[in-house]
């Protein structure tokens, strides 16, 4: 089952001795893998579907066995050793920042399945022997397969990079972000981009203030309309592209909220951001341009936030960027006006915001083709 309560499986994760490969490598095995299993490994890589590895082994032996066999690159998260799976596979959603209810995991051993399952029971687990029918099932086939999920592994391999350099930063966190040359393109939405602004309302839940979802007619039809803004966000640095990772929709309204003594409105329907980009400070640049764009017009910004299980960290970033609550309905949907006067651009040092028009912003570029 999929949809708002059952999203689509981001990350499968993998066992190897007997279920990725017919052996164990710590027996002196050379096994190589079941056909099955890399069918479905590449299969769902060209889905935007991630793969890590959760398994009893030597971590040496393990993936030098996966480099041997030309596997190691489809794999973004390498967990091997000897502790509970359930914690591997806990770390692994951590190191990619999802949610538990976005990995699925298969092993040949009903043990360690049970073990994951009673750890995380949101976790979907498969047998081995069901590999192969894993590409068929629905929970495994996004309703779009875009640009940005193709490359979607390279990206994440690219944030890996990241990661080991911040380790690697003498200095403070501050200065870590300012050395990535981190640019930041908002721009109005355009026909290419609405598959995966639609993406992005399905899989993005934690960074979401409204956890609202809008397929491609909705999407399209809010683009044509003069009382609507749509517009997405597109991020690279040092290391390469990150893609589209936000996603801002709001409403020019009269005669609703808003409404009176303090003229028309803008209201924020919808932000949200990958969760990839969650400690750049992408939020307040982004709210802080739709407030700006909103006060040009002569509108006063309000934002739309409606409470989820996970998403408290949006309302953070809207109070942090200069909203207070206006009015609170029943169910804990919160109206949010922003009083003061608009925020200044995100200071150059950090990140350097560009705002071109409609068609003036080029198409990503393979993140294979950079240094």
């Amino acid at each position: 089952m999929t949809g708002p309560d059952r999203p689509t499986v981001k990350i499968l994760v993998w066992d190897l001795d007997d279920t990725l490969w017919d052996g164990t490598v710590l027996e002196g095995d050379d096994p190589a893998p079941f056909p099955a299993a890399t069918a479905a490994l590449r299969a769902l890589d060209e889905r935007g579907v991630l793969h890590a590895v959760a398994s009893r082994s030597d971590p040496a032996i393990a993936a030098a066995h996966l480099e041997r066999l030309g596997l190691h690159e489809l794999f973004t998260v390498l967990e091997i050793g000897w502790g509970p799976k359930s914690g591997a596979v806990r770390r692994i959603a951590e190191a990619i920042g999802i949610g538990l209810d976005t990995v699925a995991f298969v092993d040949n051993d009903p043990v360690e399945r049970a073990e994951v399952a009673a750890a995380h029971p949101v976790v979907r687990c498969y047998p081995a022997e069901e590999v192969a029918a894993l590409a068929e099932r629905p929970e495994f086939r996004p309703e779009f397969v875009t640009a940005d999920a193709r490359l979607r592994r390279l990206r994440y391999r690219g944030e890996a990079r990241r990661g080991q350099a911040r380790e690697e930063h003498q200095g403070t966190p501050e200065e870590f972000l300012a050395s990535l040359g981190l640019e930041l393109t908002i721009r109005q939405a355009e026909p290419d981009d609405l598959a995966r602004a639609h993406e992005l309302t399905v899989r993005t839940h934690q960074l979401n203030t409204t956890g609202r979802t809008y397929g491609l007619a909705e999407l399209r039809a809010l683009c044509d309309s003069p009382d609507h803004r749509v517009l997405v966000a597109e991020l690279t640095d040092r290391f390469g592209e990150y893609g589209t990772i936000g996603l801002a929709l709001s409403e020019r309204t009269r005669h609703r909220e808003g409404d009176g003594p303090d003229g028309p409105a803008e209201v924020l329907r919808l932000l949200l951001l990958s969760c990839r980009v969650m400690s750049r400070g992408i939020g307040p640049a982004l709210i802080g341009h739709v407030v700006r764009a909103a006060l040009a017009e002569g509108r006063r910004p309000l934002a739309e936030f409606v409470p989820t299980d996970v998403n408290r960290v949006m309302l953070v970033n809207l109070r942090f960027a200069g909203f207070t609550v206006v009015g609170q309905e029943e169910g804990g949907r919160l109206l949010l006006g922003y009083p003061a006067a608009a925020p200044p651009p995100p200071a150059p040092g950090h990140l350097r915001l560009l705002t071109p028009g409609p068609g003036a912003t080029p198409g990503p570029r393979d993140p294979r083709t950079m240094p």
